[in-house]
């Protein structure tokens, strides 16, 4: 494994995007327009743009496989864009060119399918500033719950999980990838940790039950367990859909030190600090990474 790049300064931004609907073309037109306005929306252009999980069609088992898209991307061999299957890889790869900037977009992520087994993915995808696809993580961890009078969702009715731990390195930091449910699993943060990312970067649609009990907790927890910075990219909350996303995309860093006095003794401690959170509606916000 090559070693990690020396880690420097970024800004990433969080599209917490919203209108998302049964409209797949107009939810890439969307995705796209937000993504530019991202781009073009502080005088420093950040070097990361990250889209939320399943951010081109409605979030929802029954509907992964009929959005899926082919994407056959091999690690560690040329992709060509212009034969690509995928429409979603497409308009990604177009935009990030088009900003040059890092984009992970799929992670946000995109139902994928494998033509080779008909199996089919929670993939992100990730591009570089020349717009070459670089990176993909199929989500490990299925989101299977059945909180009683709450929710009951069965990822595992429709998708399989990924098998591999990804990252990708870029000329500012060496990024993990994780997908929502993943976060909830610490090994999977401690092996990319071990491997020498900077930070771990989870796209995510948590509802409004788990939400409020475990999306900040976790990546404080991921954070401080490894001492890495850790970002979530949430879908915007829109209460007339089937699934009701609880928003609040977030970056922590892992080393906010809090100063304490007891018995006298001066004593300092660490703990992570939220650097930035938004609300439950459609909005970018912007993360300075920086040790």
């Amino acid at each position: 494994m090559a070693r990690p790049p020396v880690f420097k300064s970024f800004t990433l931004a969080l599209v917490q995007l919203g209108s998302i609907g049964a409209d797949k073309s107009a939810n890439l037109q969307h995705a796209r327009d937000m993504i530019l306005k991202a781009a073009a929306g502080r005088a420093k252009k950040p070097e990361l743009i990250i889209l939320p999980e399943c951010f081109n069609s409605p979030y929802g088992h029954v509907h992964f496989p009929n959005y899926a898209e082919e994407i056959g991307f091999i690690p560690g061999k040329p992709y060509d864009i212009a034969k690509s299957n995928s429409n979603s890889v497409k308009m990604l790869s177009a935009a990030a060119k088009e900003t040059k900037t890092w984009l992970i977009g799929g992670e946000g992520s995109i139902p994928e399918r494998d033509l080779t087994t008909n199996n089919v993915y929670n993939t992100c995808t990730v591009y570089n500033p020349n717009g070459d696809l670089v990176a993909t993580h199929r989500k490990v961890h299925l989101f299977d719950i059945d909180i009683p009078g709450k929710i009951t969702f069965k990822e595992s009715e429709t998708l399989t999980g990924g098998t591999t731990t990804n990252f990708f390195d870029t000329d500012f930091a060496r990024i993990g990838l994780g997908i929502c449910y993943d976060i909830r699993f610490p090994e999977l943060a401690m092996i990319s940790a071990r491997q020498g990312c900077h930070i771990l970067v989870y796209p995510g649609a948590f509802n409004l039950t788990t939400g409020p009990l475990h999306w900040e907790l976790l990546q404080k927890a991921r954070a401080v367990d490894n001492q890495v910075f850790v970002s979530m990219c949430s879908p915007a909350r829109d209460l007339s859909a089937g699934y009701h996303a609880w928003g609040h995309s977030m970056a922590v860093d892992p080393m906010y030190v809090v100063c304490i006095v007891e018995l006298r003794v001066l004593m300092s401690m660490a703990r992570a600090k939220v650097l930035v959170e938004a609300a439950d509606g459609e909005e970018i916000i912007y993360a300075d990474i920086s040790k």
